[in-house]
């Protein structure tokens, strides 16, 4: 009987590629990964259960569904309290109701609908492991967990720092994964930088899970860029992939945009930070040198990558969170064969200065990233030189090997004996 895994995670797993490569992974090794996610508002829905692949399934909650229920039910109630004269529960509830106009107020209520639902899904599930993405999912697989007679190991997949991260509430948030962190049989994190920062916190050292892209050797054929941005065929598609939000150094970007010799600066993404840089685009008159993108579907953007001439990651040194990132999109564009300009944060630059992949420069500085960009345009030799160095380390960064990590991980803790294949 094959031993079976809920994962738990806060979005509606629309382009969350690492919770992807990890339940594929463990359902390939042979468990039964069941994934209780959401129905995201504001965002197209998707099918309530879904297959992503023999042994690997998906259930979101929420949606419409709860807000229309506790709508139903706050109408139902002002309307007894009106038949019976209750004139005090009529008043409480119509102010209720009321409080209901207010967006902030939605937003917490459907929030605390989700987790309640959350929680009583994956308690409602009788798997061998929990494995909760993110401290926002850790409450709710800890009680799935822990708060029954059989108690079942809990695993904590921390993707970000959360004591340390933009537009968060670092002493909160701390102080809610401090309390939970003492209840988990098992902790990942994305990188070495990270294991030793919550080592220093917590007294222990958590496993580390690259978020390396899978080898993907296999042609696509998309809308070509240039086409789509009505471009040069010559033109240099110079490229940010990703979530297009504060703290990762854009509108730095856009400001480095007059001072590049050669290329268009494309965006493809969406975010918080979108409107805004599109205004700033538009204020200085740079629409003929900077492009936008909606984000694209994750099967198709390593094909909008390859077209590309350089990548960058030039995050903001804002918070912990980013100044110990390894990024994904780092590896997605060495996956791709683009060379990258990059921050000079641990991490990045221990592989775009070790590996000679690209450039690292001052992510805080719009000259210093012009410079690195006009530095491999107009030396055609050191690009071709970078070309080559990725060439001989693409499969150095790659999930087929990472993903070992994460089965050994578990076979620690009881689950199916694993080892590493040797070629």
């Amino acid at each position: 009987m094959k031993q079976k895994i809920t994962m738990l995670l806060f979005n509606n797993f629309a382009n969350d590629a690492r919770v992807y490569k990890e339940g594929k992974a463990l359902s390939d090794a042979g468990y039964q990964v069941d994934l209780i996610c959401v129905q995201e508002a504001g965002k197209a829905m998707l099918p309530r259960n879904e297959e992503v692949q023999q042994g690997f399934q998906v259930t979101r909650i929420g949606g419409r569904q709860g807000m229309v229920w506790i709508l139903c039910l706050l109408v139902a109630i002002l309307a007894l309290s009106l038949f019976s004269g209750g004139l005090i529960a009529t008043t409480l509830n119509a102010l209720f109701l009321v409080t209901l106009a207010i967006p902030k107020v939605r937003r917490l209520l459907r929030m605390g609908l989700l987790i309640v639902e959350m929680t009583c899904v994956a308690r409602s599930r009788k798997p061998d492991f929990y494995h909760a993405h993110d401290l926002n999912t850790l409450p709710q697989a800890h009680i799935a967990a822990k708060c029954r007679l059989k108690k079942k190991p809990l695993i904590y997949d921390s993707h970000e720092v959360q004591t340390s991260r933009e537009g968060y509430h670092g002493a909160i948030h701390g102080f809610i994964e401090a309390i939970y962190i003492k209840t988990v049989d098992f902790m990942i994190v994305e990188n070495d930088t990270r294991a030793k920062y919550n080592e220093k916190i917590y007294g222990f050292l958590p496993g580390v899970l690259h978020n390396y892209p899978e080898l993907d050797v296999t042609p696509t054929k998309v809308i070509s860029l240039h086409n789509k941005l009505n471009l040069p065929k010559d033109e240099r598609i110079l490229l940010y992939q990703g979530v297009i939000n504060p703290g990762r150094g854009l509108e730095k970007l856009v400001a480095a945009v007059p001072f590049f010799k050669k290329g268009t600066l494309v965006f493809i993404g969406n975010g918080r930070q979108k409107a805004e840089l599109e205004a700033l685009v538009a204020e200085n008159g740079l629409d003929h040198k900077v492009k936008f993108v909606p984000q694209v579907p994750l099967a198709d953007l390593k094909s909008y990558t390859e077209q590309a001439y350089l990548g960058f990651q030039v995050l903001n040194n804002t918070c912990f969170n980013h100044y110990s990132a390894s990024s994904n999109k780092l590896f997605e564009y060495i996956a791709a064969a683009v060379p990258v300009i990059a921050c000079d944060f641990p991490e990045i630059k221990k592989v775009v200065q070790g590996d000679k992949v690209g450039i690292c420069v001052d992510s805080h500085d719009p000259v210093s990233i012009a410079d690195g960009v006009n530095a491999i345009i107009e030396n055609p030799h050191h690009y071709a030189e970078l070309k080559t160095n990725i060439a001989a380390i693409r499969e150095k960064y790659i999930w087929d090997n990472e993903q070992h990590r994460l089965l050994g991980y578990y076979t620690t803790l009881g689950g199916i004996p694993h080892r590493k294949r040797t070629n």
